[in-house]
This record gives structure tokens, sequence and C-alpha cells, in this order.
């Protein structure tokens, strides 16, 4: 199944550590679709972004248990994606 580049990058994360990293090492912090790979990754930030990918890292986020009247529910599992962008770039997401 192929995706489009608009459905591989969710939502940029915007948290304490993914701003430190945006500001200090060049890195940014995406919410990915569960079935992308590095590469579709690479290719959907530098196409829409219009910057150079040095380095992709993903992983995928387990879901959280969640207590509410009726019991105990799980959270579903989401994948993460960091991405190093080239020294000479910069994203402005935040």
């Amino acid at each position: 199944m192929k995706l489009e580049l608009t459905d591989i990058i969710k939502r940029p994360l915007l948290s304490e550590k993914s701003v430190f990293l945006g500001t200090h090492r060049n890195a940014y912090s995406f919410q990915v679709d569960r079935r992308a790979d590095k590469i579709s990754i690479r290719q959907a930030i530098e196409e829409i972004y219009h910057v150079k990918v040095s380095e992709v890292r993903t992983s995928v986020v387990p879901g959280r248990s969640r207590r509410s009247k009726h019991g105990y529910r799980t959270t579903p599992a989401w994948k993460k994606a960091v991405v190093q962008v080239h020294p000479d770039h910069k994203l402005d997401i935040y």
C-alpha cells in the first residue's frame, strides 16, 4: 500500500525534549503513520518542508493503560520519528 506524503507525517510533537532537540541539535520530532519506513519519512519531510534530512530515527511508542469507569483500556500505539536536519537548514515549526 502506497502512502501519500501528507498521510505519512501526522503532526509535529511539541514537548520540552523535542523543543530542546530542535533548538540545540537541529533534530525535530514527528508523529508518523505506523506503516511508514525511514526512507518514506525522509522523502516526506524533504518534500513538505524543503530541507535536507541527514538522519531519521524511529520508534514505536506503546499504548498506555487508562482507567475509566468501565474498567481499564489501552490507548493505541503510535510511531515517533526524530528527524535530524542538515546543519545548513532549519525547520520553523515551533
